[in-house]
Order: C-alpha cells, then structure tokens, then sequence
C-alpha cells in the first residue's frame, strides 16, 4: 500500500495530462489555478473588516479556511496524493461549516434548537467534526457529498429570493446561482465525460472550476451577509460595494454597514 503521502497514492485523478509540464507538478493547470484564492482570501479580510467588526470576528476564521481551501487543494493537485484529497476536502468542510454557523438564518434552525444560534453552531460543530472522522472511510464520494450541500444553500437561497425585494439582494442571488452552476458543469463534466474531452484535448474544466468556484464563494458569502443582516442586524442597512470600482462591469463584492431604522 502506498504512503499517504506520495505521489499519486489517492484513487482521484482528474481529466488534466500527468506531469506535463513538470516532474514536480502532477497537474499544472489544476495546481496553479487555485492562486485566486491567495488573492480574493486576503483581500475579502480587508474589504470585510467593517463588517466583521460589527457582526462577528469569527468571520475571519471564515475567509482564512477559504484560503487554506487554496493551500491544500494546490498541495493535492501538484501530488495527487492522498493526504492532499483529504486534507483538500476537509478544509472545505470546516470552510463550510463555519459560514452555515455565522449566517445560517434562525428560521431555517432545526425546531429542537428554538431558534439558539450558540446551541446551532455546537450541532454544526460536532455534524462537522464527525464528517470529517467519515470522510476517511469512503475517500471517493467526499467530493460528491461536499458539492450535494450546495442544493441545500441553493434551497436557502432560492427561499429567500422568494421572500426579499431587495434588488441588490436578487441580484447577487442570480449571480450566485450561474456561477455555481457554471461551476458544478464543470466539475461534473470534467469528472464524468473526461474520455470526451481528452478526445478533444481539452483538459482544463477542473480549473475552470476552481476558478468559478474562487469567485462564486465571495459572492455566496456577501449573499449570506445580507440575508443574515434581515435577521440579525436590525437597524443596520449593508450596501454592496465592488472592488475595485463599484462602476466596473465586473467586480469582487462587499458589503459597507450603513446606519438605518429598518424592521426585522
């Protein structure tokens, strides 16, 4: 049996030609594609701090997981070995579990709970502590059981858009939405049909995930802000601002706390 930590010793291996580029780098495009998260990590701190000042400082914990997310998914994809596939998996994980904690709405609270976000973020706690002991009995389906959450956030989501007639809100809903979807197409496909696309040579859908999915966590994230911000931040209005410019077509979103008397 392989060492943990080899090369190649996981049972994953996506559609991108091995060691292509490099005898170091198992896959460079798969590798190298997860910098974003370097990026939008550290900036999404800076242009949040306002916010989690007022709100909650573990939403630090929050975007560095994002970019430990980043970390570990290069070091699994430079040596496909299965240390990275776990630890890759378990950082999204806990990035998961962390921001269902802070922004979870109350109303979507198991009943038990009556509504107690202390005793909510213990559940979460210890439902995430436990996936991660299983996550190392069936290594191959922890991918697909960490991508079938998202129909849960998406039920969220769709919920609320449903409820809100906040156009900035609506707004950054259909934006989730696409991109997730866009990105989901892409690990699917690349996982999937990856026979089709070597036909075609082209390899390089699991990076476009990364990529899409690199922007569309900021995006949920901001999402998640300012639905929470109904429930939790009475009297406080949070305005969408995009990074660089909030004239630019495209742009990294976060959101600025103004002072207002709003109802819950």
């Amino acid at each position: 049996m392989p060492s943990i930590f080899a090369y190649q010793s996981s049972e994953l291996d996506w559609c991108e030609t091995n060691f292509q580029y490099s005898e170091l780098v198992a896959e460079f495009y798969n590798t190298f594609t997860n910098v974003p998260f370097f990026i939008f990590g550290p900036l999404m701190m800076f242009l949040m701090h306002p916010y989690a000042q007022r709100r909650s400082r573990y939403i630090y914990i929050v975007w560095v997981l994002f970019i430990v997310i980043g970390l570990f998914s290069m070091y699994f994809h430079m040596t496909l070995s299965f240390l990275g596939q776990l630890l890759d998996e378990i950082a999204i994980l806990w990035f998961l579990g962390s921001a269902y904690g802070i922004w979870m709405p109350r109303c979507y609270f198991p009943s038990f709970l009556g509504g107690n976000r202390s005793l909510f973020i213990c559940l979460v706690f210890i439902t995430t502590a436990v996936s991660t002991l299983l996550s190392f009995l069936r290594p191959t389906v922890n991918a697909y059981a960490l991508n079938s959450i998202g129909l849960h956030i998406l039920y969220i989501v769709c919920q609320e858009y449903r409820k809100t007639s906040n156009k900035e809100l609506r707004h950054l809903i259909g934006v989730c939405v696409v991109l997730w979807a866009g990105a989901l197409t892409s690990w699917i496909s690349d996982r999937l049909h990856c026979s089709f696309w070597q036909r075609i040579h082209f390899f390089y859908l699991h990076s476009i995930w990364h990529v899409l999915i690199s922007i569309t966590f900021p995006y949920g994230m901001v999402t998640m802000a300012l639905v929470d911000a109904n429930y939790e931040m009475p009297g406080e209005t949070l305005k969408v601002r995009y990074w660089p410019r909030d004239s630019w077509p495209v742009g990294l979103p976060y959101v600025e706390i103004r002072g207002d008397d709003k109802n819950c």
